[in-house]
């Protein structure tokens, strides 16, 4: 049997790291926003004598190592041959979330076609990122829709979600080489930088829970953080006039608002520029 599932994106602009008593209340507070450009994956189960789960993304065999990890979980110790065929609509290590996405989209059709609860798609593909040190609020945010206010760290119902519905365009452009999130999470001098900057903004985006304050608060982060490159502050000032723009979470790549012709033209100089909307309806079958 195969089914396919789409699961959005998600872009964090500002984040403070927090450790739980477990997988599920781990995660991160912060700010960000879902989007239209995502991930979807065709997922086949065979039943067999051996288990075992392949990913092919883009065309090419992958380790794939949080989506095997999430559906390894849920398919447990039942024998299966698990195909899952995987297409992204933006590269990796850029923060757009889609290792988070990749896995979701994955994680949805297998519970799916496992006759599970789709909650346990989302503690799965949660689980698999926390433990292999990938992501920290993706999960949480997609889990929610939108223009996302993670209040409390770790998947909801133990994570606290807000949610902001809009109907925005939004411009990305790809400026460097992707980042890797794990080495940039252990560094421990960088994590004091997060944490001291990204835990005081988020008062005041509970206060105004627009998507213009989640752009001033995450150039605000980007820059006082250290995390934005002299390449990127200058793209951001590119945009300045005709729109709002920050960098995005962990990635050599903004993402912006505004007078969305005139972001496109001025970004464009400087890296691969991509437009999307801001997505609602979180991952679904297709």
């Amino acid at each position: 049997m195969k089914v396919t599932a789409f699961s959005p994106g998600h872009i964090t602009g500002f984040f403070e790291i927090c450790p739980g008593k477990d997988a599920l209340s781990t995660g991160s507070r912060g700010a960000g926003v879902c989007i239209s450009l995502g991930a979807t994956s065709e997922v086949q189960l065979v039943p067999a004598t051996k288990q075992s789960v392949k990913v092919t993304i883009n065309g090419k065999q992958s380790r794939a190592e949080v989506t095997r990890a999430a559906i390894s979980q849920l398919i447990g110790d039942t024998g299966m041959r698990v195909n899952i065929v995987t297409e992204l609509d933006l590269p990796i290590g850029q923060g757009f979330g889609m290792s988070a996405a990749g896995t979701l989209s994955a994680a949805i059709a297998t519970a799916y076609v496992m006759g599970r609860e789709r909650q346990e798609a989302f503690e799965a593909a949660h689980i698999a990122e926390i433990e292999c040190g990938c992501g920290l609020g993706d999960v949480s945010a997609i889990h929610r829709g939108g223009v996302t206010i993670r209040t409390r760290p770790g998947l909801p119902p133990k994570g606290e979600v807000l949610r902001v519905d809009g109907d925005r365009e939004i411009v990305l452009a790809i400026i460097g080489k992707k980042l890797l999130t794990k080495e940039i999470l252990e560094n421990e001098k960088t994590r004091n930088e997060i944490n001291s900057k990204g835990a005081g903004l988020l008062d005041s985006m509970v206060k105004d829970q627009t998507i213009e304050r989640l752009m001033v608060n995450s150039r605000i982060f980007a820059i006082e953080s250290g995390l934005a490159t002299k390449k990127l502050i200058k793209a951001m000032d590119l945009v300045t006039g005709p729109g709002m723009a920050s960098m995005s979470m962990l990635g050599n790549s903004l993402f912006a608002i505004g007078d969305v012709e005139r972001i496109k033209e001025r970004l464009s100089s400087v890296g691969e520029v991509r437009v999307c909307k801001i997505d609602t309806q979180g991952p679904r079958l297709v």
